[in-house]
């Protein structure tokens, strides 16, 4: 009788492993679908960038420093690899872009191009798209490493191996501060 509780036991504690298992799968899983859809926003919006920065740039002859740096940031985002580097370039791209298109001011010929605002509203509905997908990502990621932390999933986040993943967030805090850019 006490060999068929102790089995009992036993076999609640593989079915518990078992089902906390598939749920850091899942969990896991529902992550990195959400960082590939933002990856999808974030390299079309890569894509965009060399026809902006072609745009402005025949309008204004002394903005080859800010051009350079969004080309710099453009470059370092397509090279990143693992979810930590993209994070970090894609923040410095954002930056650059937001620097970019404040030089518009300065240029009312290039605010009434019609390339370059058919662009601009690309490039807003693209930072449209890569907002709500980082929102996502982040809630997949949150709930990922709630359950990587308490107790008693993390028992077997331990043994399984299961490792906290980042949350997608403005590392910069100069990033933090609001651009007044109007066009």
């Amino acid at each position: 009788m006490q060999w068929l509780i102790v089995l009992a036991v036993f076999a609640v504690l593989i079915l518990w492993y078992i089902v906390t298992y598939n749920g850091f799968i899942r969990l896991r899983t529902m992550c990195e679908e959400a960082f590939s859809t933002m990856d999808v926003y974030l390299k079309k919006r890569v894509d965009l960038i060399p026809n902006l920065v072609n745009t402005v740039k025949g309008y204004t002859q002394h903005e080859a420093e800010t051009l350079e740096k969004v080309v710099q940031a453009r470059s370092m985002a397509m090279k990143a690899t693992d979810t930590k580097e993209k994070i970090k370039a894609e923040g410095e791209l954002s930056a650059a872009l937001g620097r970019l298109l404040a030089i518009s001011e300065a240029y009312p010929d290039l605010k009434a191009n019609s390339n370059f605002l058919s662009l601009q509203n690309d490039l807003k509905t693209m930072e449209q798209e890569i907002a709500n997908s980082r929102k996502y990502y982040n809630g997949c990621v949150k709930n990922y490493n709630i359950k990587i932390q308490s107790i008693p999933s993390n028992i077997v986040a331990s043994m399984a191996h299961f490792e906290m993943m980042p949350l997608f967030e403005v590392s910069d805090e100069a990033d933090r501060e609001n651009v007044k850019v109007e066009f």
